[in-house]
């Protein structure tokens, strides 16, 4: 076990049941998993490149349905939204059990004014991976600097 420096500065907690609440919320073999949130929901990592033509964000969501996802772009604000509910139950002589889970997830990223054409966005979900590409409008393509001929 190692020790964490809080948020108070010190290197213990000020309070030694924050101590053990640290240890039964955390998963038991992965102590460094910090993609966590305040309310113990994951969040999917997400990688956004741009290129000269467009931009590409590639969001990992491993388990989903291209059907569990939600996309909007509002102004220059990208949402993407998912959420996947699973209910499962076993009934037997002497028992029933009821399982149920819930994810659910929403990202935004603030876009360049003006940048994006929005009538040719694509997004495709395969293999865990949903994979948007989000073209530039001609004008705000980078162009290789223009040569001045000196006369």
């Amino acid at each position: 076990m190692s020790i964490e420096k809080r948020n108070n500065g010190s290197l213990l907690p000020a309070n030694p049941r924050t101590l053990f609440d640290d240890f039964f919320s955390r998963e038991l073999f992965n102590w460094g998993n910090n993609n966590y949130s305040s309310t113990l929901t994951t969040l999917p990592s997400v990688n956004i490149r741009e290129n000269p033509e467009n931009f590409v964000v590639e969001v990992a969501a491993p388990g989903m349905e291209k059907q569990d996802f939600q996309i909007s772009l509002e102004g220059n604000l990208l949402t993407i939204s998912s959420s996947k509910k699973n209910e499962a139950e076993d009934k037997n002589d002497n028992y029933t059990r009821r399982e149920f889970s819930y994810q659910a997830f929403q990202r935004s990223f603030e876009l360049a004014r003006d940048v994006v054409d929005e009538e040719h966005i694509e997004a495709k979900y395969e293999n865990g991976v949903l994979k948007l590409t989000i073209p530039k409008k001609e004008e705000a393509k980078k162009r290789p600097p223009k040569l001045i001929e000196i006369q």
